[in-house]
């Protein structure tokens, strides 16, 4: 069984047990959430989708932990114009495990 649900203006493909990292969300660590915003689910053939989101639809994780990413450099250069300019970025995550999905 296995659901496509939508957080952070990303789409992702979970399954029960699994554990993904999405964009950081207001929860502490070991806490329990619900998505709702569920967009399709599958048990086997038998297949349930949205329109938008299904009806009933909801995936329950546990909030393992938050952080952040790598750092990415971002550099901007103008040849023959004595610019240059670099500077880093790193995104916040919340990192969660699938403990249900129902609908």
């Amino acid at each position: 069984m296995y659901a496509v649900i939508e957080t952070g203006g990303k789409q992702y493909r979970v399954s029960q047990g699994q554990t993904i990292r999405v964009e950081k969300l207001n929860a502490d660590e070991g806490a329990s959430i619900d998505l709702d915003k569920v967009l399709m689910v599958a048990n086997g053939e038998d297949i349930k989708l949205g329109k938008p989101y299904v009806d009933g639809g909801k995936v329950t994780a546990t909030v393992k932990g938050q952080g952040r990413s790598k750092k990415v450099m971002i550099t901007k250069f103008r040849r023959r114009k004595h610019h240059k300019k670099t500077q880093g970025h790193r995104q916040s995550y919340t990192e969660i495990e699938i403990t249900g999905i129902s609908g």
